[in-house]
């Protein structure tokens, strides 16, 4: 039996609650959200499909979940610039839902933004292992990378680190061929508009965000391992610490294992500096 908690479960988190469910992943969920109407409006529809599995919204059962996503809070929508500009408005969010994780055992996936932050705190504030808090937003950023590239011809595996944001680090060196930093230059800047994209188009991401939460959550029930890119509190890696960032890590059962430092080149070293320096920034005012 793995039960699966979602602490907001609006575009995305019902969108994962569903999938999850769909694909037989999950035996259990466990719902929850301040807005009562909407939360009743997804318990419905859910119980409303095929699928024959226990559906409750008891808040007190948050904490013996085997894995819990943390979708709560403010979305992007077109006024919202970039994903740190949410971070005034979902702290309060994360604050008030750290009561329904006190003294939760099972494997924590963060998605509201700004993700890297909220991933960091959750690992300090819960004290739970950092293998165990693991941030979502680098198997998205990857995926788009690699749809960029390939709109220009371009084929090999994309790997993004660093901030899911403004500071996403794409790792050209691992392509295998060269690409000149003006063409690097002009690929980030239509990588961080792609959300935006979306968000102007139909008001919220919901498909890829989904799928690649479930995804995620099969390599956690131990369904398969697989290598990616998450979020993960950083403890000297890539020479930072006092902060969450995207980094590559092997994705079991047993959570998510730190690969050891990926040999960058140049660029995407700068990048990645830049990357670190914002999220020690955004991560000590949550000291202040």
């Amino acid at each position: 039996m793995t039960s699966l908690a979602v602490l907001g479960v609006g575009r995305i988190g019902g969108e994962c609650a569903f999938a999850a469910s769909a694909l037989g992943i999950i035996d259990e969920l466990i719902l929850a959200d301040v807005y009562e109407p909407l939360l009743r409006a997804q318990t419905l529809d859910l119980s409303h499909t095929p699928l024959d599995i226990p559906i409750t919204t008891d808040r007190s059962r948050i904490r013996e979940a085997d894995l819990c996503i943390f979708a709560a809070g403010s979305p992007r929508n077109p006024s919202v610039k970039t994903r740190a500009d949410l971070f005034d408005a979902n702290l309060p969010v994360a604050e008030a839902c750290m009561k329904h994780l006190d003294g939760f055992t099972g494997t924590l996936i963060v998605v509201s933004n700004p993700m890297d932050v909220f991933t960091y705190y959750f690992q300090k504030e819960l004290g739970i292992p950092r293998e165990r808090c693991i941030g979502f937003g680098g198997q998205l950023d990857s995926r788009r990378f690699e749809v960029a590239l390939r709109s220009r011809g371009i084929q090999g595996d994309g790997w993004v680190i660093g901030e899911h944001g403004e500071h996403q680090v794409p790792l050209f060196s691992k392509i295998g061929i060269p690409v000149p930093d003006t063409e690097r230059e002009a690929i980030l800047t239509e990588l961080r508009g792609a959300s935006m994209a979306v968000i102007q188009g139909k008001g919220g991401t919901a498909f890829g965000p989904a799928l690649h939460i479930t995804d995620l959550t099969r390599m956690l029930t131990g369904e398969k391992d697989a290598t990616i890119t998450c979020s993960l509190a950083l403890d000297g890696e890539y020479g930072f610490s006092g902060c969450a960032m995207g980094v590559p890590a092997r994705i079991s059962r047993n959570g998510a294992e730190v690969i050891g430092d990926w040999e960058l080149d140049a660029w995407e070293e700068e990048q990645l500096q830049q990357a670190g320096g914002f999220l020690q920034s955004l991560c000590r005012r949550l000291d202040a």
